[in-house]
């Protein structure tokens, strides 16, 4: 007998096993096939930016196939360490002390992007200095690649039937296995859609269209403005992590809206930044 959620639900869960294959006694899961899939789309796209010299200042690419390809492991090791020492600290930190060995359980909570950011900017830093890149040209071109990572990541969080959105009755609600018998908001979909989709279209018009990799640190002001303002948009639709709740009032600031406000301002200060040194040059 349906129950009144399981009517409202025109977007029928995926029967989807989360283990994609196994070999042996070795699990594959879709979530680590989601990070393979973005690391390598955008590693892909990032070398066609990088052979295309009209886009960068004085027609010259900053960078090589070769240095790109040298890249991948330590963008690698940024997002893989990154997100989930991000994850541990600003989500799961209580009950990672009291049980250490949960730090390595990735399937308890995951990964954070913020983590996952912090790690790729270090990685950036220390590759670009150690080749002899120039950093901001470095972060443009990452920068203009990540939205195929959070896109596959978010469709994995789906499959997964993971952090799922806030109780609704809209008509593609979704009643999710481990969210109770209620209709929920698919917001891992919202920001599959917004920080995927969205996100990589407007990058490519910025770096395509108007040239703004000739503005080093440009893209990566887009870049972070946009994920950002993406983020705190879906979070008034997603489910707050149940150690967390909401932070302020009954239903209102998240830990993701906490960690993406500085985001817009540090976005905007990147876009200002590489205007001022793009005028200057002139």
């Amino acid at each position: 007998m349906p129950t009144a959620a399981n009517l409202l639900a025109i977007i029928p869960f995926p029967d989807i096993d989360p283990i994609a294959f196994s070999i042996g006694p070795l699990a594959i899961h879709w979530y680590g096939l989601a990070y393979v899939a973005g690391i390598l789309l955008g590693w892909a796209y990032a070398r066609r930016i990088a052979a295309n010299d009209s886009l960068w200042p004085g027609n010259v690419s900053p960078i090589s196939k070769t240095q790109l390809d040298d890249f991948i492991v330590w963008a690698a090791l940024g997002v893989v360490l990154g997100g989930r020492l991000g994850y541990i600290f600003f989500y799961d930190l209580p009950a990672v002390l009291r049980t250490p060995v949960r730090a390595l359980e990735i399937w308890n909570g995951g990964m954070s992007f913020h983590g996952g950011l912090t790690g790729t900017t270090i990685a950036m830093i220390l590759f670009a200095r150690r080749n002899a890149i120039p950093v901001w040209s470095l972060f443009d071109i990452v920068a203009a690649v990540v939205p195929f990572g959070l896109f596959f990541g978010r469709i994995a969080n789906f499959i997964n039937g993971e952090l799922w959105g806030r109780l609704t009755d809209v008509p593609w609600a979704v009643v999710f296995p481990t969210g109770g018998p209620f209709a929920r908001h698919p917001s891992q979909l919202y920001e599959a859609g917004l920080e995927g989709i969205v996100l990589l279209l407007v990058l490519a018009a910025f770096v395509y269209g108007m040239r703004a990799l000739k503005s080093p640190g440009f893209i990566t002001g887009v870049f972070v403005c946009g994920y950002a303002l993406s983020r705190i948009f879906v979070e008034f639709f997603r489910e707050p992590d149940a150690q967390l709740g909401y932070l302020l009032g009954t239903n209102w600031l998240t830990m993701g809206m906490v960690l993406s406000f500085p985001m817009i301002l540090l976005g905007l200060w990147a876009m200002l930044r590489a205007r001022r040194q793009a005028a200057l040059q002139l």
